[in-house]
């Protein structure tokens, strides 16, 4: 998959604040993979799932700062770490 084009099969409505074309799939995973959870649709998740892998995607949310709630529910679920792992849970704002 070339990273160039990955961005831009992803549903539209998920980064329409930002150039895509500026988004490196790499440096930039954290904000990916935050608004897939948050606000992707299903072919969005398995897009990102095929693009990272579930252990990378649940290792970049451990750290993430925010989560939704029914983010953080999905990921937690679907990857088998506990919530009390990920940031978000821990350092509630």
């Amino acid at each position: 998959m070339d990273k160039a084009d990955v961005i831009n099969k992803f549903s539209e409505h998920l980064f329409w604040d930002i150039r895509t074309g500026e988004v490196d799939m790499e440096k930039n995973a954290p904000y990916v993979v935050q608004r897939v959870l948050e606000y992707g649709r299903l072919s969005d998740w398995k897009l990102l799932l095929s693009y990272y892998g579930l252990h990378r995607i649940a290792d970049i949310a451990c750290h993430l700062r925010t989560l939704e709630p029914r983010a953080l529910s999905f990921i937690s679920t679907v990857s088998g770490v506990p919530k009390n792992q990920f940031r978000c849970f821990i350092m509630k704002p």
